[in-house]
């Protein structure tokens, strides 16, 4: 039989805390965004009415960090994608990046991983955050979405 601190090792081997033989799981959050060119700031033309797309996923916090896992799929865009990122603003604001989700490599059904910080957790629970993607016709932003968490 083990003691107290054989618990706490053990469960901390197997990856779960255990406190006074309870153990503490880990949250997980979904993620959501519905993106179209309507969205867009500042407005402009729109270049590509029927251009759509989506992004889903999901985060586990791990104390003062969360792993982001994410799929990102569109259609009908003026053109390839040229980078895509999760910004910060609120809806009808625009923002500076805090999450790169591809440059470069960019292709609808794309799926990553990145590391963020409790802050940036913040901001998406709060409604303060946008998926953004860019094309060479339209480089400030061709669709756009506003991320929803729930879970």
């Amino acid at each position: 039989m083990l003691g107290r601190i054989g618990r706490v090792t053990a469960g901390l081997a197997a990856g779960v805390l255990v406190v006074a033989g309870l153990a503490a799981a880990a949250s997980t959050y979904k993620v959501s965004a519905t993106l179209n060119a309507r969205q867009e700031i500042p407005k402009q033309v729109v270049k590509a009415p029927n251009a759509t797309g989506s992004f889903s996923g999901s985060y586990v916090e791990h104390g003062k960090t969360a792993t982001l896992k994410w799929k990102l799929t569109y259609s009908h865009l003026t053109g390839a994608a040229m980078q895509a990122h999760i910004h910060l603003g609120k809806t009808g604001v625009a923002g500076n990046v805090i999450v790169p989700l591809c440059a470069g490599n960019c292709r609808s059904g794309l799926t990553g991983t990145a590391k963020i910080t409790s802050k940036i957790v913040a901001q998406l629970e709060a409604g303060k955050t946008y998926v953004n993607v860019h094309t060479a016709k339209t480089p400030a932003g061709e669709i756009r979405g506003q991320v929803k968490v729930t879970g």
